[in-house]
């Protein structure tokens, strides 16, 4: 991984260097922003699970390190980090920790700006890791729950996401390889598709009510398929740092690399604050 860190740096080097755009340490906001309703996004928030009584609180950011502008595009380089963690509801208001997912790595982007549209793509080197908690644990019975014990699940993956916007309705498709897998009975490829569209101009330019689907094709021993489909209100720029609103429906296999071969069907209320 870190040679390809260092390749990804030095090409942003080089560039700033001996083109004639313009270089910019530490930019302020995001080259490309997260597609909303893709589950493996920076978020800062939290969802509930009415049927379940669970909560999944998500703790992430993703910054753009460099910006390159030239012209009608921009070249980025930057690093993610997140978690994903699932809490159990209990009586008494007491959500012990289930289940918690790792992500880092590094990110670079590549957009072109029209009058009204943008095209560009995103890639993504990036490693995961899950792992139960204590909240897993069974105190009273001295095991864990549902005789699910802890197991190895790691995986290392590049990712690119090739994507198109006209106004401020954006679909994208996804490819992901993953190089390094465990448990081996996941296959290597995974293949995305979906949009995310702002009625920026419904309300306000600040308040936008959206809608956004992402469809997942993962190969765990044979393809399995994946929704979500999200809904909500954006406060502020739709297409820049604010705070969300959502309502979420989710089908497919879980989320969280301990629970990887279990197919879940829930819907979640959330707030997230947006980068």
């Amino acid at each position: 991984m870190r040679y390809i860190f260092l390749i990804l740096f030095n090409i942003i080097l080089i560039s700033s260097l001996f083109a004639q755009g313009k270089g910019e340490w530490f930019p302020s906001g995001l080259n490309i922003q997260p597609f909303t309703a893709n589950f493996i996004e920076p978020r800062a928030g939290f969802s509930y699970l009415p049927t379940r009584k669970d909560i999944e609180l998500d703790i992430g950011t993703s910054s753009d390190i460099y910006h390159y502008t030239n012209d009608d595009y921009v070249l980025s380089f930057g690093a993610d980090l997140f978690t994903y963690t699932r809490l159990r509801g209990e009586s008494h208001f007491f959500f012990p920790v289930d289940a918690v997912d790792y992500l880092f790595g590094v990110n670079a982007g590549y957009k072109v700006t029209k009058p009204n549209s943008e095209y560009g793509l995103r890639f993504r080197l990036s490693h995961i890791s899950a792992h139960f908690v204590d909240g897993h644990y069974d105190g009273n019975l001295n095991q864990w729950r549902n005789g699910r014990k802890p197991r190895v699940y790691s995986r290392e993956f590049i990712e690119i996401f090739p994507f198109y916007k006209i106004d401020t309705f954006r679909g994208y498709m996804g490819l992901t390889y993953l190089f390094h897998v465990t448990p081996k009975d996941i296959g290597k490829g995974i293949y995305q598709a979906g949009f995310d569209y702002y009625f920026n101009s419904l309300i306000s330019r600040n308040i936008s009510p959206y809608i956004a689907y992402d469809f997942k094709l993962d190969n765990i021993g044979r393809y399995f398929g994946s929704n979500i489909i999200s809904a909500g209100i954006k406060f502020g720029r739709y297409d820049a740092k604010g705070f969300s609103i959502n309502f979420n429906y989710f089908s497919g296999k879980s989320i969280h690399g301990e629970y990887y071969d279990v197919t879940e069907n829930y819907t979640t209320l959330g707030v997230n604050l947006d980068l």
